[in-house]
């Protein structure tokens, strides 16, 4: 949903540090959620779904930038809770568990150190057929992220004790997810053993 903004932004021509504009081209975003025939969720702008452009290094810079403003966040926020109040959610994002669900019974922190996720960041961009990438720029940048969501005012990065804590540096994707998923369905257990 911030990539989309992100987007926007980068699209237009905006100046990401330039707030009241940004809160403004938010306040008006055609921004909608859908749930997919396979169960995903799509997000739409101006009706159509995001493809890989959002993920470009520009626009996550653009979408680091204009994330931490109070109105966009707000605005985020608003479609979030619409949506899993109607549909019913599995979210993840850096504020879902304190600011966009506080309450939500199951949270889970996900981390890795930063060298990890560096070589991720390099994998994925790789993907989508960039090559001569620097590993230094990629590390700057994922490092400038993390500062930057963990010291905005508004909603910033944080992890507290309601979160299950799980280092994923030695886990592919899929064993995370079942991990998640022992920890949701082990809970739902009753002393007595029903559900």
């Amino acid at each position: 949903m911030y990539r989309a903004l992100g987007w926007q932004i980068y699209q237009a021509g905006i100046d990401p540090e330039d707030q009241s504009s940004v809160e403004r081209v938010a306040s008006q975003l055609n921004l909608r959620l859908r749930m997919a025939d396979d169960g995903d969720v799509e997000v739409l702008l101006d009706g159509r779904e995001l493809d890989s452009r959002v993920r470009l290094p520009r626009v996550s810079e653009v979408t680091s930038l204009t994330s931490s403003y109070p109105a966009v966040r707000r605005r985020m926020v608003e479609l979030q809770r619409h949506f899993a109040q109607s549909q019913g959610a599995v979210m993840e994002g850096r504020d879902i568990g304190t600011r966009v669900f506080p309450h939500t019974p199951h949270k889970f922190f996900l981390t890795a150190p930063l060298e990890v996720r560096v070589e991720r960041r390099l994998r994925q961009l790789e993907q989508t057929g960039k090559t001569g990438l620097s590993v230094a720029h990629i590390e700057a940048e994922v490092a400038n992220r993390d500062a930057r969501d963990t010291q905005r005012r508004e909603s910033p990065l944080t992890l507290d004790t309601s979160y299950t804590l799980i280092d994923t540096s030695e886990l592919s994707v899929d064993e995370a997810v079942d991990l998640i998923v022992d920890r949701v369905e082990g809970s739902k257990q009753t002393p007595d053993g029903g559900c």
